[in-house]
């Protein structure tokens, strides 16, 4: 397993093989699988497309984060959203 690691690693971050990083922020609101997979798919495709970077390496990765840990401006998006929700 380690060789294997390794060997993606020096292979990823090769000159000739430089890997393109794209890092989606969501809110944590019921994004679901397909939603996910259709993401990683379309923002793969965008890199390819625009900048022919090669599938396989390049990351896509989702992070959701919980409403209590988003702003905006000076609210918090739990806040945000009730208020909205209430009017």
């Amino acid at each position: 397993m380690k060789l294997a690691k390794n060997w993606v690693t020096q292979s990823i971050i090769s000159e000739e093989n430089k890997m393109p990083y794209v890092n989606i922020k969501v809110t944590d609101e019921g994004v679901t699988a397909e939603q996910k997979e259709a993401l990683i798919k379309g923002t793969t495709q965008l890199l390819v497309d625009v900048l022919n970077k090669d599938p396989k390496s390049t990351f896509v990765v989702i992070d959701e984060v919980n409403t209590d840990n988003w702003g905006i401006g000076y609210d918090v998006v739990t806040v945000l959203r009730q208020a909205t929700n209430n009017s």
